[in-house]
Protein backbone atom coordinates (compact mmCIF):
# COMPACT_ATOMS: atom_id res chain seq x y z
CA UNK A 1 0.00 0.00 0.00
CA UNK A 2 1.13 3.18 -0.69
CA UNK A 3 1.93 6.03 1.67
CA UNK A 4 -0.88 8.52 0.53
CA UNK A 5 -3.33 5.75 1.29
CA UNK A 6 -2.46 4.40 4.00
CA UNK A 7 -2.02 8.20 5.70
CA UNK A 8 -6.06 8.77 4.03
CA UNK A 9 -7.56 5.52 6.06
CA UNK A 10 -5.02 6.24 9.34
CA UNK A 11 -6.92 10.02 9.31
CA UNK A 12 -10.48 8.50 8.75
CA UNK A 13 -9.36 5.57 11.92
CA UNK A 14 -8.71 2.66 10.33
CA UNK A 15 -6.16 0.74 11.61
CA UNK A 16 -3.40 -0.29 8.77
CA UNK A 17 -1.13 -3.33 9.81
CA UNK A 18 -0.25 -6.72 8.99
CA UNK A 19 -2.10 -9.87 9.15
CA UNK A 20 0.18 -11.26 11.41
CA UNK A 21 -0.46 -8.06 13.73
CA UNK A 22 -4.53 -8.34 13.41
CA UNK A 23 -4.30 -12.44 14.38
CA UNK A 24 -1.32 -11.63 16.99
CA UNK A 25 0.82 -14.14 15.57
CA UNK A 26 3.76 -15.28 17.55
CA UNK A 27 6.76 -14.91 15.33
CA UNK A 28 7.25 -18.75 15.90
CA UNK A 29 3.76 -18.67 14.30
CA UNK A 30 4.37 -16.78 11.26
CA UNK A 31 7.14 -18.59 10.42
CA UNK A 32 5.35 -22.00 10.91
CA UNK A 33 2.54 -20.71 8.37
CA UNK A 34 5.35 -19.60 5.96
CA UNK A 35 6.95 -22.80 6.21
CA UNK A 36 3.43 -24.77 5.30
CA UNK A 37 2.74 -22.39 2.36
CA UNK A 38 6.03 -23.36 1.42
CA UNK A 39 6.12 -26.57 1.65
CA UNK A 40 2.26 -26.46 -0.38
CA UNK A 41 3.39 -24.56 -3.15
CA UNK A 42 6.52 -27.00 -3.69
CA UNK A 43 4.35 -29.86 -3.51
CA UNK A 44 1.86 -28.50 -5.92
CA UNK A 45 5.18 -27.81 -8.47
CA UNK A 46 6.40 -31.40 -7.75
CA UNK A 47 3.23 -33.37 -8.23
CA UNK A 48 2.07 -31.73 -11.65
CA UNK A 49 5.16 -32.50 -13.34
CA UNK A 50 4.84 -36.05 -12.31
CA UNK A 51 1.43 -37.13 -11.39
CA UNK A 52 -1.92 -36.41 -10.92
CA UNK A 53 -3.85 -35.59 -7.32
CA UNK A 54 -5.47 -38.62 -7.67
CA UNK A 55 -2.02 -40.87 -7.93
CA UNK A 56 -0.40 -39.21 -5.46
CA UNK A 57 -3.51 -39.74 -3.15
CA UNK A 58 -3.17 -43.30 -3.36
CA UNK A 59 0.44 -43.65 -3.12
CA UNK A 60 0.63 -42.14 0.20
CA UNK A 61 -3.23 -43.49 1.04
CA UNK A 62 -5.19 -40.34 1.59
CA UNK A 63 -7.72 -39.06 -0.94
CA UNK A 64 -7.91 -36.77 -4.01
CA UNK A 65 -9.41 -34.05 -1.59
CA UNK A 66 -6.85 -34.34 0.59
CA UNK A 67 -4.08 -33.56 -1.41
CA UNK A 68 -6.03 -30.48 -3.25
CA UNK A 69 -6.06 -29.05 0.49
CA UNK A 70 -2.58 -29.87 1.33
CA UNK A 71 -1.39 -27.78 -2.47
CA UNK A 72 -3.73 -24.99 -1.48
CA UNK A 73 -2.26 -24.62 1.94
CA UNK A 74 -5.40 -25.30 3.90
CA UNK A 75 -4.42 -24.83 7.69
CA UNK A 76 -6.11 -28.70 8.64
CA UNK A 77 -3.57 -30.25 6.92
CA UNK A 78 -0.42 -31.33 8.76
CA UNK A 79 3.44 -30.75 8.11
CA UNK A 80 3.91 -34.33 8.00
CA UNK A 81 1.33 -34.89 5.31
CA UNK A 82 3.11 -32.26 3.42
CA UNK A 83 6.22 -34.48 4.17
CA UNK A 84 5.07 -37.70 3.15
CA UNK A 85 3.33 -36.29 -0.16
CA UNK A 86 6.56 -34.45 -1.32
CA UNK A 87 8.31 -37.52 -0.13
CA UNK A 88 6.09 -39.51 -2.22
CA UNK A 89 7.01 -37.54 -5.31
CA UNK A 90 10.64 -38.21 -5.08
CA UNK A 91 12.03 -35.39 -3.00
CA UNK A 92 14.71 -35.96 -0.68
CA UNK A 93 15.17 -34.47 2.69
CA UNK A 94 17.78 -32.30 1.34
CA UNK A 95 14.81 -30.83 -1.15
CA UNK A 96 12.65 -30.66 1.41
CA UNK A 97 15.40 -28.96 3.79
CA UNK A 98 15.85 -26.29 0.74
CA UNK A 99 12.02 -25.66 0.80
CA UNK A 100 12.31 -24.82 4.24
CA UNK A 101 15.47 -22.95 4.36
CA UNK A 102 14.22 -20.43 1.91
CA UNK A 103 11.33 -19.07 4.37
CA UNK A 104 12.28 -15.82 5.40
Amino acid sequence: MDRLKKERLEAKGWNIGTVSEFLELTPEENILIEIKLALSRSLKARRQKLMTQVELAKKIQSSQPRIANAENGDASVSIELLIRAMLATGATPQDIGKVIAEVG
